[in-house]
């Protein structure tokens, strides 16, 4: 297991270890995702959304912008 110290800043430095086992380097952007109340994932945020495409399949029917927004805003609240 790897640790790191937050600074007076608010900042910490990721291990060496963590970096190469995520792959990312100096100037790579890093994603924190809450998956539960004050549990995260940390996420290497370096690729493109394009590289994406077409690993999903089509969907069954197009979702409207308000679908989207509905789906998002329940996910949200935990409903």
């Amino acid at each position: 297991m790897s640790t790191a110290t937050l600074t007076t800043k608010g900042q910490i430095t990721i291990p060496a270890e963590v970096r190469k086992a995520m792959a990312v380097g100096k100037g790579d952007r890093v994603e924190f995702v809450e998956v539960e109340p004050g549990k995260f994932l940390l996420f290497a945020a370096t690729r493109s959304m394009t590289e994406l495409k077409g690993r999903f399949g089509k969907p069954d029917r197009p979702v409207r912008i308000e679908e989207m927004n509905d789906a998002i805003a329940r996910a949200a609240s935990g409903k």
